[in-house]
């Protein structure tokens, strides 16, 4: 019996999907399970598994084009069966994404430029398939210095692997410029559409409110010392901030809460995101249970789901889910800003940069290094005073760390 393949629904916010490449060809034997077909949804790059065995008889989508969750992108039937009623069974939601312009095309009107860059679209993203960006970023590769031999000019394995090996040694390139005076109009990707959707839905029907304080981090500076010398680790500070703020979470239910409309849902686990940067926007992968993990669990959980989130390999119950979400941008030398709460999320975390500067302590001025942070709150649910509660804890368990390892 014939089968229709599907658009899935590969994440709770996904409305349309791309196809990234198809794993086989029109004509080409499929066993049920085998996989298909790779695809782009909003949040990370999945492969889709055959549903039965059969013939590829027909792909409808071609490599580059999307289509709304639930329309049809494949056949698989029998060798001699009549499929001539589903290819009838067309739906408009099924469309070929317009070419991007890519910086090499751009570059005709531009400055010569010595830059590969038929893998790098307008708005800068790289377009490579999930085993080249794995394989790039475990190598320390930049892709950006990759010309793809792909479809549409994406970077495939067989572009990374002469890298591996040391035969070539690339130099990140910028991308090319866009020429004084003219201007580019750049196809927003699927992460920065949603993106898109979900802030601007958060701050308009979210009533946020921000509480800033400043906390002492020379205890914590040593206190990470201790940790990278004691276990031969490399411990971030966001890593202690995990678990920090867990161990306060369970201290303060209302902060870990969502708006329910007539109630408020109360969590009694800490399941924490942590925002990853992205070419194409923010991905939140969730640590779950982090006040009943150690900070060296944290630490490695964390990166192992960050170098996935960079190479679209996470999974759907990856990044859905939290409960809490701390976005540190102290790593770019951001003093301080704040967060947009990630609905149904009823606050959000905003971390700034390890600051040296002279400070007052016990009626003597001495230099010193402090930390801002802010806390996005939901107003429907929390209050000042809950916030302000939840920030001076916060600061007490970071200044005293060692209570982090109880």
């Amino acid at each position: 019996m014939a089968t229709k393949i599907l658009m899935p629904k590969l994440s709770d916010t996904m409305t349309e999907g791309v196809i990234l490449k198809w794993l086989k060809k029109e004509g080409e034997k499929v066993k049920q399970g085998e996989t298909l077909v790779e695809i782009e949804s909003d949040k990370a790059d999945m492969e889709l598994e055959a549903y039965d065995s059969g013939i590829l008889r027909k792909i409808m989508i071609p490599e580059g084009g999307k289509a709304e969750i639930g329309v049809p992108i494949a056949i698989i039937a029998e060798a001699n069966e009549d499929i001539s009623a589903l290819l009838t069974d067309t739906t408009p939601a099924a469309q070929q994404i317009p070419k991007t312009e890519t910086a090499k095309e751009a570059s005709k009107s531009l400055p010569p430029s010595s830059q590969p860059a038929s893998s790098i679209v307008a708005d800068g993203r790289v377009i490579a398939s999930p085993l080249a960006k794995r394989l790039a970023t475990e190598n320390k590769i930049e892709l950006r210095a990759i010309s793809g031999s792909g479809p549409q000019g994406r970077i495939i394995k067989r572009d990374v692997e002469p890298l591996l090996s040391g035969k070539k040694t690339l130099q990140f390139k910028p991308a090319v410029p866009i020429i004084r005076g003219g201007h580019r109009d750049v196809e927003l990707s699927l992460i920065r559409k949603t993106i898109a959707i979900r802030m601007q839905e958060s701050k308009q029907t979210v009533p946020h409110f921000y509480v800033t304080g400043e906390i002492d981090m020379e205890p914590a500076i040593a206190f990470r010392e201790q940790l990278n010398t004691a276990t031969n680790s490399k411990i971030s500070f966001t890593d202690i901030l995990v678990k920090a703020a867990a161990m306060t979470l369970m201290n303060h239910p209302s902060i870990n809460a969502t708006y329910l409309g007539n109630t408020t849902r109360q969590f009694g686990e800490a399941h924490i995101a942590v925002a990853v940067a992205l070419d194409e926007g923010l991905v939140t992968p969730v640590l779950r249970n982090c006040e009943q993990k150690t900070i060296l669990q944290i630490n490695s959980e964390l990166h192992d789901l960050a170098e996935r989130a960079r190479s679209r390999k996470l999974k759907p119950e990856e990044y859905q889910g939290a409960t809490f979400t701390i976005s540190n941008l102290g790593m770019f030398g951001v003093e301080d800003f704040v967060a947009i709460i990630n609905p149904p999320e009823g606050a959000i975390l905003a971390v700034g940069s390890i600051i040296e500067k002279p400070v007052v302590k016990k009626g003597q001025i001495i230099i010193g290094h402090t930390m801002k942070v802010t806390l996005s709150s939901d107003h429907r649910i929390i209050d000042g005073s809950i916030a302000a509660r939840f920030l001076q804890d916060l600061k007490i368990l970071i200044e005293k760390p060692v209570a982090l390892m109880l």
